[in-house]
């Protein structure tokens, strides 16, 4: 008589839901997943030891190209680690504008997120409403740093420069004539500061809109209630951060717990899940885009009022201004050392870690006195939970598997690193 042998499938990395390069291969008991081991590795760029093989300044883009959705938290984690080590002050402002692009950062970062895990799940509409307003912010991430994505904006000391007093306009064409351009540039017309406010002041409408598309939709709940529950002790020992550990009920946020830069001057919530499910993880993640718009709000309003440097002014550290490099000589072998050798960091070792969209991200930098990293260690958020894939696939069905996915928002670049 034959042997019953369990069916095993690859899904992925050609799977519209395997998010790039997931190479899942499921064990399958009809449609009953047994077992689901994810084989990762297809994305390697080996960012640690090429980081090793640079000056400090010079790996500050490689982080943009880690979770390449979350560019400038994870900038902000690896020059905190370097600012740790050269035991350097940061201006207020330079901290109030990183924590104000965090927060842009974790809405951008929240939008693609349930763009293409609503889309995976089968509710198309949700991704056009998506990036309709990641269009805004990425223009802010171009404002300031000339980069719609890869912004190297953050730099040890501070910020690459100033906010912008003017922002980009478009233009008129064949599509849109005069009347329509001047319309689509109606918040345009200030500083940069002003088109964010402008921003903060209409997206909670936005919100509302999604939530009225998913929250109570059955399609919806039915695909994410009770699926990949995760108890708050077995998230602990899984080693959850961010909302995955939230969405099962553990109020653990860095930014309160551990708060770094200017965090615990402003007023915030942790929003936390009841029942450990995809669907709770789905309602923490949307009262993130509530608290991050708070946190935004608070930011503006702080620097419009306090103007400030926005850089380290030891030129060892930091460049100094283009006026003052082409006018003097002292200034001149400062700009010319910083970009050739770099500067060199006193031995030592640091671990920062910050509160990135994803969970905890962290940088473990260490130094031998010389002009580049001894070794380099990246803490990705995304590791640990694809890790817990197998346990919370186990017993649901191959539909389900896309929903767990999505909930667990995988971006590769951090994870394969």
């Amino acid at each position: 008589m034959a042997e019953i042998r369990n069916y095993t499938m690859n899904f992925g990395p050609q799977h519209p839901a395997a998010h790039g390069v997931l190479r899942l291969v499921l064990e399958l008991d009809g449609e009953v997943v047994k077992r689901a081991d994810p084989h990762i590795g297809l994305l390697h760029r080996a960012t640690e030891k090429l980081a090793e093989n640079k000056t400090y300044l010079q790996s500050v883009p490689y982080m943009d190209r880690l979770d390449y959705v979350s560019m400038m938290v994870n900038e902000h984690a690896y020059v905190m680690a370097i600012e740790k080590l050269l035991q350097i002050e940061v201006p207020l402002r330079a901290q109030y504008i990183r924590v104000m692009f965090d927060e842009i950062t974790r809405i951008l970062n929240h939008l693609l997120w349930i763009g293409a895990h609503a889309l995976d799940v089968g509710a198309m509409t949700m991704f056009l409403y998506a990036f309709r307003e990641r269009e805004d912010l990425m223009d802010c991430y171009e404002a300031v740093s000339g980069a719609r994505l890869h912004a190297a904006y953050y730099r040890p000391g501070g910020v690459y420069r100033d906010l912008p007093d003017t922002m980009p306009k478009y233009q008129a064409s064949k599509i849109h004539n005069e009347k329509q351009t001047r319309i689509r540039n109606a918040n345009r017309e200030g500083s940069l500061l002003d088109f964010i406010e402008d921003f903060t002041n209409r997206f909670p409408a936005y919100v509302d809109e999604y939530e009225t598309l998913l929250t109570d939709n059955r399609i919806w709940k039915q695909r994410l209630v009770d699926i990949g529950v995760v108890s708050p002790e077995r998230a602990k020992a899984l080693g959850f951060t961010g909302p995955m550990l939230r969405g099962s009920g553990v109020e653990w946020d860095l930014r309160k717990k551990q708060p770094y830069e200017v965090y615990d001057r402003l007023d915030f919530d942790i929003p936390i899940g009841v029942n450990g499910d995809c669907y709770d993880r789905y309602l923490v993640r949307m009262e993130e885009f509530r608290q991050s718009n708070r946190i935004i709000k608070q930011c503006v309003d702080w620097l419009r009022k306090t103007p400030g440097p926005v850089i380290t002014d030891n030129h060892k550290i930091a460049p100094p201004s283009r006026i003052n490099m082409k006018q003097n000589m002292e200034e001149m072998i400062h700009h010319f050392k910083l970009f050739s050798e770099g500067f060199h960091v006193p031995p030592g070792e640091a671990y920062v870690a910050v509160e990135h969209p994803k969970g905890e991200f962290g940088i473990y930098l260490v130094s031998n006195g010389a002009n580049k990293p001894y070794r380099l260690k990246i803490r990705a958020p995304g590791f640990a939970h694809l890790a817990a894939l197998d346990e919370m696939s186990t017993g649901h069905m191959i539909s389900d598997v896309v929903a767990i996915i999505g909930t667990q928002d995988i971006v590769f670049g951090e994870i394969d690193r």
